[in-house]
């Protein structure tokens, strides 16, 4: 707006003199020190007001101050040029800036100060930096969701890899290899079991990464899955491995750690012999405390199997984080036993025992 009237100034006069430039020097400054006030007074209300709540107060502060220091640097300059310049004529009131309505003049002003041209020029700077902060802010905002953004994604991927971790340690490797391998021999000769043994597959493996959500399962969901998990076992090694599970009806929605049933099983199997002619019994029943105990014959194999370190220890780490009482592990040379606490949700009832062969 004083860009303006620098340019249409009517006392702009050529040649190029000094009083031009001392006139230039003195719109130059002004318009300088009309924008950091401006800018200062604007910055200053919005670290004020900072809350939705306070943006009447924000900008009503902004206008009182932002006209009153406007008009105060225009009076400034308008004097400055009549000390400076000789031919400048003292403003009257003809030249103040007005506001016309229905042919009515209306003008602002407080003793020499124009408030009116103030407010019109302190509005276009609002207006002006408002803009550049809804920018600023909408880029900002941009940037913050697509941080927010990323970062949700980076916890989904870190949570799979988490689970996928879980499963990895949670089932030993071989045995989806061992497992994959019964598959394909199956294909070729019996169709019929290969279908049954890949939905049992699917099932246990439906059940390992559903297990990663839950610190505890009902032992009857525990039991429906080691029936699928040892299916794929029986497919595998067929006489050479039996399973026997004589649990009490009253202790179905009693609870166990996810998996401890699979891990007592699949460490039995990995560290003994199965054999047609020497079988595998593992056995799992409850007794009239409330215990759990998984037991198998020994007959340890003559090459030590490594081990990945889950397992017992898994178990055990998990009931003592939980503050349920330590498992018993029993090795007598002729038989291996880790006996469970049950975790009671339900009040006790009379147990009604019964043996099922699988």
């Amino acid at each position: 707006m004083l860009g303006v009237s620098l340019i249409s100034n009517r006392y702009f006069k050529q040649p190029f003199s000094g009083e031009t430039v001392l006139r230039l020097l003195i719109t130059v400054s002004s318009i300088t020190l009309i924008w950091h006030a401006n800018r200062f007074i604007v910055f200053f209300f919005r670290q004020k007001f900072t809350t939705r709540a306070q943006l009447i107060q924000r900008i009503l502060a902004s206008f009182l101050t932002g006209t009153l220091v406007t008009a105060i640097l225009n009076w400034a300059t308008t004097a400055a040029r009549r000390l400076l310049v000789d031919d400048l004529p003292t403003q009257s009131a003809s030249m103040r800036a007005s506001l016309t309505i229905n042919h009515i003049e209306i003008r602002l002003s407080l003793f020499q100060l124009d408030l009116l041209q103030a407010l019109m020029n302190f509005t276009l700077f609002f207006i002006l930096y408002e803009t550049l902060f809804l920018i600023n802010e909408s880029n900002l905002y941009r940037k913050r969701l697509r941080k927010v953004e990323k970062e949700k994604e980076d916890l989904r991927v870190a949570n799979l890899n988490s689970q996928l971790n879980a499963l990895k340690q949670q089932v030993n490797p071989h045995f989806l290899f061992n497992s994959l391998n019964t598959l394909g021999v199956l294909i070729d000769d019996d169709p019929r079991q290969a279908s049954l043994f890949l939905d049992e597959l699917s099932s246990v493996y439906r059940y390992l990464l559903r297990s990663n959500d839950d610190n505890l399962t009902s032992l009857d969901k525990e039991l429906e899955f080691i029936r699928s998990y040892y299916h794929l076992l029986k497919t595998r090694h067929g006489r050479g491995l039996n399973l026997t599970v004589q649990i009490g009806e009253s202790y179905g929605q009693y609870q166990i750690p996810p998996l401890t049933l699979q891990l007592l099983v699949e460490n039995a199997v990995k560290h003994n012999i199965v054999l047609p002619d020497r079988p595998l019994n593992i056995e799992i029943a409850t007794d009239s405390a409330g215990f759990l105990t998984v037991r198998n014959n020994l007959q340890r194999k003559s090459v030590r199997v490594a081990s990945n370190g889950v397992g017992l220890s898994n178990i055990l780490t998990q009931y003592r984080v939980m503050g349920q009482p330590t498992p018993t592990i029993l090795d007598n040379g002729r038989e291996f036993s880790v006996t469970l606490p049950l975790i009671r949700e339900l009040t006790s009832v009379a147990l009604n025992d019964s043996a099922t062969p699988v």
